[in-house]
């Protein structure tokens, strides 16, 4: 039969063998035959860009000479053989005798911009090194194309890195050497992810009453790494080698080299991801779950009714209620609605399809609530159409003349959780809330932002919730599967750090609208609000990740709660939100066998079907060093050191957390120098081909609001970019630390395409362009002062720079080609993120080019930051004091 594992048109292996160097890359310094270089300057005579390391020790020096195998010379450019590249300058004139020269210092000696590692340049070749030809996971241990790369992903038993990315797919397999490299071994895990419309969605199987078919010691499921033994009759396991006889339902005979003869007929023996239909085992209290139920609970005190937000949330809601998610081919959705409003006390709303009018009713006592209706609260909304309909007229109505200024918060989730728990099933809040909870009632708030606490050790304070109220609430409604999105519009400081542990904990998302004003806000509200509704979600969801002996899964970090060490509980899961785990060895891996990891995610879908979800992913494993730094993925491992830093602000001062961050950047590069890179003067430093992006990403980091907030950010801003950036995965960290600048003045009318990005630097801009620049969460439009009239004319529709509003939300349209473009090229990017992008527009020496320049990630940043030269060359002191 066919081979099950195609080779692949991936990138081409270096030769191991002995032979002349391969041509890389000069990236600055002495033309060697070494490439990705890059001499460092004597340091700067002004402040140093970062806290001066002391008493930090490496893991002691190896006594062996390093290993043969690898040309050393190659130095870090194991990768792609590759040229010379644009945009890298000549030769930099170091100093070699680096710190040995009698006398006064020369003079600082600034490193050229344009000869340090880029960004975009990486980000280009990659697309077209490897945008061209599908990523066939057939494989193991294949490094995927970046994620800012267009592919096609065929899966033949891997799963797509759409669902798991790695930080290397080449694992040590000692813990000395993991310990001695630094670099976490991670895996960023997105179970839900959406697939491009001309990829496959992983296949349903059903086997009946027996379920899907397990290692009897350790529970894995059976996957295309299983081993068939005895003519087919038992199966040992990959993960723990367990023998299993096979099920005689389940048996089939094996062909000469030892596969089952229907392996290309069932998924789960050639596919890296498909889904078991779950056996009735895998249910709450051994019944079948009903289908979800939706409870939108609207805040209608004053702020919210004055600022015309209770009117337009009930407008939408009329019509994106036939747009809650079905499956596949279902006429309709099968989740019930209700509806509650609250401002001190609760209203909630009979809608039963055979009442003329909606009944409202009213609980006051918020301290002990309750819900006053069973029959007639959650609904089907085909039935009960023309009495939602009323409802939602008259809401606006009934609350416009409110005076109202408290709210209670607590008892609305309380509400949502009993209403869940009376009708049996599990669901989603939407809770539309505007102000602090200072009303008596549970989880009662006060204020206590502080900004004088930035700096001190009590800074962790800001980050973590006031009470242990929430959390607690939060782990009854995970028992419920009921998962809670939080939609907030504050004018003034609301505890995002309290208020959104419970939509942290149960899986679910935030929003944040800060003053919110219908004319500039209601876009991107009502996108996210359409997208929230309707996108994919799995209920009740509970996901464990198995892997081979020699490693396993110790640390986890996502939008979840955890009652065990292994179980990751979520009352909601969608399509959007990662996990991702960390692992540690437990014992000595093999390069023959490698390592696997299996995720299985058990959940209720929206139509009340039990599932499992199944990824697997095998990685190679390597007694040489040089072998996990040619296999590693700087973006996963960003998104993992972000993460772990972001954790780290709720029990260390801010300090603490970055100095320990550029620290374990610089022994995981200082690793890489000592062991596998070839003898050359210490004035030069030599980064990994797939890790010379690190210093970058990691300066955007540190520099980034909630490990260094500038003066304009709020403590209620921090911890919200705290919890999005958790459950990020590695495509919108990658743009939220390192944003997309486009010059749209560069875009050609006539295509399709994208102008090529520029680097995120103030010298990089031209008075007379415009620019657009992308973090995932904002889009801004920089305009120069010099730009032609013309241009101004076909964008904003005025005759003149001073002319153009501050106050634009969206692009005027205009009927012209340049008009066009730029709109299509915003639709674009919208449709990219999960989350609908403000538009901000900004004029050159305007007050708002301050937020602007905030995003120009490698220039110096107001709050101290340092720029990415300043940066390199602190970086490469670290690592020569760890070397000497």
């Amino acid at each position: 039969g066919p081979s099950s594992y195609p080779p692949t048109t991936g990138a081409p292996r270096p030769p191991t063998i002995p032979g002349p160097p391969l041509p890389g890359q000069t990236i600055a310094g002495p033309p060697t035959s070494q490439p990705n270089h890059v001499s460092s300057p004597p340091p700067p005579s002004g402040p140093h860009p970062g806290p001066p390391m002391s008493g930090l020790h490496g893991p002691p020096p190896p006594t062996h000479p390093p290993q043969p195998g690898y040309q050393m010379q190659q130095n870090g450019s194991f990768g792609q053989v590759r040229g010379p590249q644009p945009n890298y300058g000549g030769a930099y004139p170091g100093t070699p005798n680096y710190g040995s020269q009698p006398g006064p210092p020369p003079p600082p000696k600034r490193l050229d911009p344009d000869s340090i590692p880029s960004p975009i340049q990486v980000i280009e070749d990659d697309r077209s090194n490897r945008g061209s030809e599908p990523f066939v996971t057939g494989v193991r241990g294949q490094v995927p194309p970046l994620v800012t790369t267009n592919f096609l992903v065929k899966d033949q038993g891997n799963a797509s890195p759409r669902y798991i990315r790695c930080t290397s797919y080449n694992i040590p397999c000692t813990s000395d050497m993991a310990k001695q490299s630094q670099v976490p071994l991670a895996a960023v895990i997105k179970p839900l992810a959406t697939l491009p419309p001309e990829e496959t969605l992983p296949y349903l199987v059903d086997h009946g009453e027996s379920g899907p078919v397990r290692c009897n010691r350790c529970k894995a499921y059976m996957c295309p790494f299983m081993q068939f033994i005895e003519g087919g009759r038992r199966f040992q396991c990959c993960f723990c080698s367990c023998v299993t006889e096979v099920p005689p339902h389940y048996f089939q005979h094996l062909d000469h080299t030892g596969k089952r003869v229907d392996f290309y007929d069932r998924p789960e023996l050639s596919l890296g991801s498909y889904e078991f239909l779950a056996t009735v085992d895998y249910c709450k209290n051994n019944k079948f779950p009903s289908p979800p139920a939706f409870i939108f609970m609207i805040d209608v005190s004053y702020n919210a009714v004055k600022s015309g937000l209770v009117r337009l949330i009930c407008e939408e809601l009329k019509s994106l209620l036939d747009y809650l998610p079905r499956e596949g081919n279902m006429e309709e959705s099968a989740i019930r609605v209700g509806f509650v409003t609250y401002n001190k006390v609760l209203h909630f709303y009979n809608v039963k399809s055979s009442l003329a009018q909606p009944q409202m009713m009213v609980v006051s006592d918020v301290a002990d609530m309750f819900v006053p209706l069973l029959d007639g609260f959650l609904v089907n909304v085909n039935e009960s159409r023309t009495v939602i309909a009323s409802l939602l007229d008259q809401i606006p109505e009934m609350f416009a003349d409110t005076r109202e200024t408290e709210t209670v918060f607590a008892p609305v989730i309380q509400a949502g959780l009993e209403a869940l728990k009376a009708a049996e099933c599990a669901g989603k809040l939407f809770i539309f809330h505007t102000s602090l909870p200072i009303a008596e009632a549970p989880g009662k708030l006060k204020n206590r932002d502080d900004k004088k606490l930035i700096n001190t050790d009590k800074e962790k304070t800001l980050f973590q919730p006031q009470t242990s109220f929430y959390s607690n609430l939060a782990k009854d409604c995970v028992a419920q599967g009921c998962c809670v999105d939080l939609f907030l519009f504050p004018n003034q400081y609301l505890d995002v750090a309290t208020l959104g542990v419970v939509t942290y904990q149960t899986g679910g998302s935030i929003y944040k609208y800060a003053y919110f004003q219908l004319e500039t806000d209601q876009d991107r509200f009502l996108n996210d609000l359409r997208r929230d509704v309707q996108k994919e979600v799995g209920f009740d969801a509970v996901m464990r990740v198995r892997t081979s002996t020699g490693i396993r899964a110790t640390d986890f970090f996502g939008a979840f709660y955890m009652s065990n060490t292994t179980d990751v509980e979520m009352a909601g899961l969608d399509c959007d939100k990662t996990i991702t785990v960390e692992f540690k060895h437990d014992d000595k891996l093999s390069e023959d066998s490698g390592a696997l990891l299996q995720c299985a995610l058990l959940y209720t879908s929206c139509a009340g079907q039990r599932r499992l979800r199944i990824h697997n992913l095998s990685l190679n494993c390597c007694t040489q060093l040089a072998d996990l730094y040619r296999n590693c993925e700087t973006d996963t491992l960003i998104n993992y050191l972000a993460k772990y830093a972001y954790r780290g602000v709720l029990s260390s001062p801010v300090k603490t957390v970055r100095d320990a961050l550029i620290n374990q950047c610089a022994q995981i590069l200082a690793c890489y120098r000592k062991n596998c890179a070839s003898p050359s003067s210490a004035g030069q430093l030599i980064l990994p081909e797939c890790m010379k992006l690190l210093p970058v990403y990691l300066n955007c980091v540190l520099k980034s609001d909630v490990l260094q907030p500038g003066p304009e950010v709020t403590t209620d801003d921090r911890a919200y970019i705290r919890q999005l950036v958790t459950s990020m995965d590695v495509a919108e960290t990658n743009v939220f630390f390192y944003p997309r600048l486009l010059p749209l003045t560069k875009a050609d009318v006539d295509s399709d395409s994208l102008p090529a990005a520029i680097r995120n630097s103030e010298e990089r801009l031209s008075k007379g362009d415009i620019y657009l620049l992308e973090n995932g969460l904002n889009i801004f439009v920089w305009v120069g002062v010099n730009v032609q009239q013309g241009l101004i004319q076909n964008l904003f529709g005025v005759s003149s720079f001073s002319q153009i509003s501050n106050a634009l939300s969206t692009l005027p349209v205009l009927e012209n080609p340049f008009s066009k473009k730029v709109r299509s090229i915003v639709g674009m990017l919208q449709v990219q993120r999960s989350r609908y992008m403000k538009l901000i527009v900004v004029k050159q020496e305007d007050k708002l080019e301050m937020l602007f320049k905030h995003f120009l990630v490698e220039d110096k940043s107001l709050s101290g930051g340092a720029s990415y030269v300043d940066f390199l060359c602190h970086m490469h002191k670290e690592i020569r004091q760890l070397l000497s």
